[in-house]
């Protein structure tokens, strides 16, 4: 700022010479250098990312202290934060988003999830066995890149039921909310969804807020004043750039383990990897500095509810019959990697007529209903690269379905096999019959309907029958899947792997249950928690 004032002082002075011609000049060499200032003072701000190479070579046969596998939510907090004191690894399967304006831009939100390959596009898509089409992050920011933006922090009966230090929880929330979460200004079409929330009796309405509260209010989000996203691997700005180095577009194949041989436990010393964009059958490693170390140097899988079991399992941990029938080298028999995968039942409805040109809008408000069972939100969503419509949704906060992960394949780029049993269990379904009703009221309302140019409805006519039926065909995912690494069956309370040394898994697939919000705040709380848990226990 003071370069830029000193500039604008001198060009004042000089351009009070009565040389026309000398003036025209100055003016130039002013423009000039006023225009690389700013380059230059954006450069040397830098980013302020670490470094960052999709050359598997330069990595290969390489050591670190840590190393991290995924970066995504939990993944980059998690880097930032040991590389205080330690060298970090990150290994991140797709590439930078800092180059996709489908990713950066708050006006091309969700486009990313339009148009999807096999192996190569931000967003890979997966179908559950129930036929449910889905999505996962394949970025550095993993899925903060491609969802809507939301942030809200989990209830506090969730943080005590998950056991965590209540102080450090909250200093965590506080450090990601100072990197990359900023205060919404409402649009057009949710200040009418804020409206008919709240007319429909969904209350108190809190205003702004980051606490999960029940009734209607608006939360946090992940874009700037300028409409530009901030991912979770922003937060990478934040540590020590000399300690970090991201390796993109590789994908794990397995974790490598030391055996001394004399039936102790198992360590992880490296992880093998693989060019993620290519058919090569070229395998490379990376290791841990002190394999044999007790105090640290640890591998972590951050690579979300499908990766982290599914990395397992390739690694030979995992339930030995489904193993074996890949013929994986059994290293130790855990029955319950990739059970307790859950996914929120959601129900979308359209409330306009047919696909039109709006702009696309993401989230910012939300109503919390039925004792904090029931989350409603509305983004208007692009349905193809021009068209939009304009939806309302919900979800079951707390569902009870439980599902399994398995394995399709011994190719780690491929998606595990899911079925997130959507509404097998009863007390799903009911809660399914009161989320359409509420849907149905919130979309009837006089705000909403007002907004859209339509007529409202005093009453929702459809018997328990008719809607139990019509949640079976019509239930989606809302993105919050998690579990298949529970922390008490698969990790312990240090998320460490039970009956390996050496090996944690830091991510949502460790969630017992859902958060109830979106689960976007307490993933990249969760990094950031567990990364100062870590330091501390290695204090030198």
């Amino acid at each position: 700022m003071s370069s830029l004032i000193h500039l604008f002082k001198v060009s004042s002075i000089l351009t009070e010479t009565p040389n026309m011609e000398f003036q025209q000049i100055i003016h130039g060499l002013f423009t000039a250098s006023l225009f690389l200032l700013i380059i230059f003072s954006a450069l040397s701000q830098g980013d302020g990312l670490p470094y960052m190479t999709s050359d598997i070579e330069e990595v290969s046969g390489r050591s670190f202290d840590y190393i991290i596998v995924g970066g995504g939510a939990g993944g980059c907090p998690l880097a930032a934060t040991l590389s205080e004191r330690f060298s970090v690894l990150l290994v991140e399967r797709g590439g930078s988003p800092y180059d996709d304006p489908f990713i950066l831009e708050r006006k091309k939100c969700g486009l990313s999830l339009i148009q999807t390959d096999e192996f190569s596009s931000v967003a890979q898509q997966f179908v559950s066995e129930e036929g449910v089409v889905n999505y996962r992050g394949r970025v550095l920011g993993g899925s903060t890149a491609i969802n809507y933006g939301f942030y809200s922090r989990a209830s506090r009966d969730f943080i005590r039921s998950a056991r965590w230090d209540e102080t450090l929880v909250r200093d965590a929330y506080e450090w990601v909310e100072s990197k990359v979460v900023f205060e919404p200004k409402l649009s057009p079409w949710q200040s009418a969804v804020r409206d008919g929330l709240v007319e429909v009796g969904i209350l108190p309405f809190n205003g702004l807020s980051l606490e999960h509260l029940e009734g209607t209010k608006m939360g946090g989000w992940i874009f700037d004043d300028f409409g530009r996203r901030h991912t979770s691997a922003d937060i990478l700005r934040t540590g020590v750039s000399k300690n970090i180095t991201v390796l993109l577009n590789a994908t794990v194949k397995n974790v490598i383990f030391h055996d001394n041989g004399d039936g102790s436990k198992l360590r992880a010393c490296g992880i093998r990897f693989i060019k993620s964009d290519c058919n090569s059958d070229k395998i490379y490693e990376a290791y841990l500095k002190q394999p044999d170390s007790e105090s640290w140097g640890d591998v972590v899988l951050s690579a979300g509810a499908l990766g982290s079991p599914q990395i397992l399992m390739l690694s030979g941990i995992g339930p030995q019959e489904h193993l074996e029938r890949f013929n994986i080298s059994v290293l130790k028999d855990a029955i319950n990697v990739g059970k307790s995968i859950q996914d929120n039942p959601g129900i979308l409805l359209y409330v306009d007529s047919q696909p039109g040109s709006r702009e696309i809008d993401t989230i910012q408000v939300v109503g919390i209903a039925n004792d904090f069972q029931i989350i409603i939100q509305s983004p208007i969503l692009p349905i193809s690269f021009n068209a939009t419509r304009i939806g309302i949704a919900a979800k079951i906060a707390v569902p009870v379905s439980r599902g399994k992960l398995q394995l399709n394949s011994t190719d780690p780029r491929e998606n595990p096999s899911v079925r997130f049993n959507y509404l097998v269990e009863e007390r799903d379904l009911d809660k399914c019959v009161e989320m359409v009703r509420l849907l149905k009221h919130v979309s009837q309302s006089k705000s909403i309907s007002l907004f859209l140019g339509t007529q409202s409805y005093e009453t929702v006519k459809s018997s328990d029958d008719e809607l139990r039926e019509f949640c079976k065909m019509n239930v989606r995912t809302y993105y919050h899947y998690h579990g298949g690494c529970v922390v008490g069956s698969v990790v312990d309370e240090d998320y460490r792997v039970y009956g390996v040394d050496g090996l944690r898994v830091i991510d949502g697939s460790t969630l017992v249950d859902s958060p109830g919000t979106n689960p976007m705040a307490t993933l990249l709380m969760l990094g950031r928690y567990q990364g100062v848990k870590i330091l501390k226990e290695n204090v030198l």
